[in-house]
């Protein structure tokens, strides 16, 4: 229902006034009532809006306009449409998510008000793992209160599964889709066909005391990706280039080293089922148990080519083009291409159980118990495989690549070199399977230094691929004891006591192996039970080569594998368990008063957290027999916290809201920054073996810190909302985050000598001489980094009936936020903060259709990428511009009987095929990473009856 107080013109024009940053003053007039009956994404904004009204808090909300359909195909899809949230792109799907600029990580979820374990290598939630059609609503607490147990400094996402009793009638829903990638694959053993079903039942049963809801979703979805990586921005060896007629070498130029590109196909599956029960025999007991279960899979290739250039592997190369300090054009020839038919697999399972039970002590006084336990597990197994023209040093192997190359806005475009010609890649008389290049690095031994294990370790010719394999596991459990009475003090209107219990643990075993042929010394084809076709690099200029299945191969057994673990520091020193027990004490007094004849509401309250934290892992050297020793190490610590907050909410009128909130907050540490482990590494790199100075020496090792405290934030909050209609608004708010607390990347000096062995670590050149130096840099990280976050968030929603009734039905959704920030003196970015972030959405419904089309914008910002081992470090993503539409008719307005309750919808995602750009510091000409996705279509069908 929509009721109007004011003039549709002078509304209007309110509006717009506030947005712009006018001020519009009008007479106000009788006051006018229109009844009009809603659905559809017009209903999801007026029951949003009206959530977000009654919050104590500041907060943004998403519902479902019907049982299993929210407005989008993802919660973080809905969820990146939020003023002050931004989505972030993974592979081509909206998977992360931004808060007020902190990514994932630092913001607390909760599965209906219990904190929610990941899928991911820490803390953050991967938002799209979560079905949208087991989801009724999300609430995004921006300002916490105390009764908010799991928090963070970006804020709190509360996903909210459907509870029966609410509902006023059965529900049977039934959703299903067909989607399509806009991307034709690249690899011929996959295709861009994909779907979703999902089916959900509600019902109450014995007079409406006990409700049960099940929701089950299914899913299969494709997606196609095209991804130039680029490597090795270096300085220009003057000596060994050819120039082009008029081309001169400045200081400083640097060139690109080479590239390892692909073009990935995968397929995602997902199961899930949510089950809920509730009892409430009388008004003084409710128990609700509820349960999710999912089960994730996804299968990628990964092919392409790894090539050197300029500098790495190739006999000559030539600049014809230098501009700024960057060379943008040349060729190079005398280097052997790697065929790279990476795979990957990976599988999750999570599962969460729930059992709350409210009790009414007496008209005053209720207690609620609340108990929960969840469980999650996620194995990856990632392999590279290697062919080419034969076995590097091999006597027959075959003749090199050539190619010329210029520098595009995307990377790098690659043609035919004038003079020299390339080998056919499709070959598969030519194309060996085996490593092109000598890559052995630890599998390769030093003499007088032979494996003693029955697993021989071969020379670098032997690694033909190589295998990660980490497991994550992690459980949690919970229990909370609440006491809620109404008590009437002063302006305190009731109180809230309660305790809370979570015992956490999490663990990583960083599994990897070296792969070997079994035809070496010698090299062989691609066995043909595992040729798949061709597959081709056609977008940067490189076309077809040959496609075989990698997985299934080392499925198989066919390679023979080295354990990692032996020989690389990196895979114990990875490994770990962390445990960690929260007790959480918290009071919070809700307050009511008047002032000045205008409605004062609010919170008033404090947590009080003990932790207890627990690291155990692995130090892992390189022992005298070349092969690692890994000694067992744990660490701990305890700390407390005191964490006060106020939520005040001032009704200046109906429609007219001030807030403001002052708290502060916490966010707890990544779980990878609490592994108490070192490794220790050394560079065979002959310039920092031959350096003296201890910060580019030879030496190094990190660890973690098993005694870090969380992350601090001091917290001010100022917002205005002005509810013009019960589905339009227009809100502003400023946020400020004094970062008290950030970990660093902390580094010490400090002697290697204990580790030294003479006949191992010294030059390629000269067998016997030691290092330079015997110091290195040992990294860590370390609490003490200060700093802030700081932004304004302005949201419009406009109906435009209020304009005129002929546009009833039409309106737009505009928000913007705009942040800055920084850590530290060196002024480093704060993960997932983008400076401007914006959104548009405009929708039209009449008579049953419906038309949508949005689009979002965020400017660049830190994110993380995957380097070697899988390990995640920092890059800088560009940002990127979005836009997706929607089209749908519901047949319940058609005024046919039988179609009551049937809808259906298409839905384009990624109209404009947005790529994803990330490159080296200072420079966007410098491109490490460029990826193309293409549009992703879906044909829906809801019928709920």
């Amino acid at each position: 229902m929509i009721k109007s107080k004011y003039h549709p013109l002078k509304v209007w024009a309110s509006t717009i006034g506030l947005v712009a940053g006018s001020q519009f003053v009008y007479a106000q007039e009788e006051p006018m009532t229109e009844e009009v009956i809603v659905t559809g994404f017009r209903s999801v904004l007026m029951q949003s809006q009206a959530i977000k009204r009654e919050n104590s808090s500041i907060s943004e909300v998403i519902t479902a306009e019907d049982i299993g359909k929210l407005p989008d195909t993802s919660v973080a899809e809905s969820l990146a449409r939020l003023p002050g949230l931004a989505g972030e792109r993974r592979n081509g799907r909206t998977s992360g998510l931004s808060v007020r600029g902190f990514n994932e990580n630092y913001v607390g979820t909760t599965l209906n008000g219990r904190e929610l374990l990941g899928m991911g290598d820490n803390r953050g939630v991967e938002y799209d793992l979560y079905p949208a059609e087991i989801i009724n609503s999300v609430v995004v607490t921006k300002t916490p209160d105390a009764s908010i147990i799991t928090q963070g400094i970006g804020g709190t996402v509360d996903l909210r599964t459907i509870r029966p009793l609410e509902k006023d009638d059965r529900v049977l829903a039934i959703n299903g889709s067909y989607e399509m990638n806009g991307m034709k694959s690249a690899n011929p053993d996959y295709d861009d066909k994909g779907h979703r079903v999902a089916f959900t039942y509600s019902d109450k049963f014995m007079d409406d005391t006990v409700g049960v809801a099940v929701s089950i979703a299914s899913m299969e979805s494709p997606s196609q990706e095209e991804q130039f990586r680029g490597w090795g921005y270096a300085s220009i060896n003057a000596d060994n280039p050819t120039l082009a007629d008029g081309v001169t070498l400045s200081e400083g130029d640097v060139i690109l080293g080479g590239h390892d590109s692909f073009v990935r196909s995968a397929l995602m599956s997902r199961d899930s089922i949510a089950g809920v029960v509730q009892f409430e025999p009388n008004d003084d007991l409710a128990i609700t148990v509820d349960a999710l279960y999912i089960d994730f899979s996804e299968d990628k290739v990964f092919r392409g080519m790894e090539e050197g250039g300029a500098e790495w592997g190739t006999s000559s190369y030539n600049i014809d083009e230098i501009q700024d300090g960057l060379v943008t054009a040349g060729s190079w020839d005398g280097f052997r291409s790697v065929i790279r038919n990476d795979a990957e697999s990976k599988t999750a399972e999570l599962t969460t159980f729930g059992l709350n039970v409210e009790y009414a002590i007496n008209d005053i006084w209720s207690a609620e118990f609340d108990l929960s336990t969840g469980e999650s597990s996620k194995t990856i197994t990632n392999i590279e495989s290697y062919s080419g023209v034969g076995r590097a040093q091999h006597a027959d192997q075959g003749d090199a690549a050539a190619r010329s190359w210029e520098m595009t806005s995307t990377g790098v475009m690659y043609s035919a070199h004038p003079s020299i010609s390339t080998p056919d890649y499709t070959d598969r008389d030519l194309i060996k399977l085996a490593g092109p290049q000598a890559w052995g690095g630890a599998l390769t031994p030093i003499d007088d230094f032979a494996a003693s294990d029955t697993q021989p370790l071969g020379p670098g010719t032997a690694q033909d691929g190589f295998v990660n394999s980490p497991d994550f596991e992690e459980s949690l459990d919970s229990i909370r004891l609440q006491l809620n009475g109404a008590v009437e003090y002063s302006i305190i209107s009731g109180v809230e006591i309660g305790f809370n219990y979570s015992d956490r643990s999490k663990s990583k075993t960083n599994r990897g192996a070296f792969l070997t042929a079994p035809s070496w010394p010698d090299h062989a084809g691609i066995p043909a039970a595992y040729d798949v076709g061709n597959a081709n690099l056609n977008f940067i200029g490189i076309g077809e080569f040959i496609a075989y299945d990698s997985l299934g191969l080392y499925n198989s057994g066919y390679y023979t594998s080295t354990d990692a673990g032996r020989l690389e520091t990196a895979r114990m020193g990875d490994s770990y368990t962390i445990d960690e027990k929260v007790s959480t004490l918290y009071a919070m007094a809700d307050l009511t008063s008047e002032v000045a004849g205008m409605e004062l509401r609010g919170n008033v309250g404090f947590q009080f957290i003990d932790t207890t934290q627990k690291s155990t892992g692995f130090n892992s050297v390189i022992g005298p027999d070349l092969q690692v020793i890994a000694t067992p190490v744990s660490d701990e610590a305890s700390y407390t916290k005191f964490l006060p907050s106020l939520n005040l909410s001032l009704s200046i009128t109906d429609e007219h809201v001030v807030r403001t909130a002052l708290s502060k907050t916490i966010s707890r540490p990544r779980m990878d920054d609490l592994r108490p482990n070192s490794q220790v590494s050394f560079s065979f790199n002959n310039a920092a073996i031959l350096n003296s100075d201890p910060r580019n020496s030879a030496w190094s090792a990190s660890s973690g810190n098993a005694t870090l405290r969380p992350l601090e934030a001091n917290q001010f909050d100022l917002a205005y909302e002005y509810y013009f209609a019960d589905d339009g608004l227009v809100t502003a708010a400023f946020y400020y985050k004094d970062l008290t607390n950030w970990h660093a990347a902390g580094d010490d000096i400090v002697d290697f000598s204990e580790y030294y062995i003479p006949a191992y670590h010294h030059t390629q050149d000269a067998d016997e001489l030691p290092p330079a130096t015997f110091e290195g840099v040992l990294s860590n990280r370390a609490d003490g980094l200060e700093g802030f976050a700081k932004g304004i968030e302005l949201q419009a929603s406009v109906p435009f009936h209020l304009v005129h009734d002929s546009l009833d039905g039409f309106g737009v959704i505009l928000t913007g936020t705009f942040s800055e920030g920084e850590l530290g003196e060196n002024k480093d970015m704060v993960p997932g903060l983008s400076e401007e972030v914006y959104q548009l959405t405009a929708y039209y419904e009449v008579g049953g259709f419906e038309f949508r089309i949005s689009g979002r914008k965020r400017s660049e910002y830190l994110s993380e990428t995957r380097g070697l081992s899988l390990a995640l470090g920092n890059t800088v993503d560009t940002g990127s511009e979005l836009w997706d539409a929607q089209i749908g008719y519901d047949f319940s307005e058609s005024g046919i009987d039988g179609l009551d309750g049937l809808s259906i919808t298409l839905q384009a995602q990624n109209l404009t095929n947005e790529d994803t750009v990330q490159f080296n510091e200072g420079d966007p000409r410098q491109i490490t990473q460029y990826q193309s996705f293409g549009a992703n279509y879906l044909l829906g069908v809801n019928y709920t009856f």
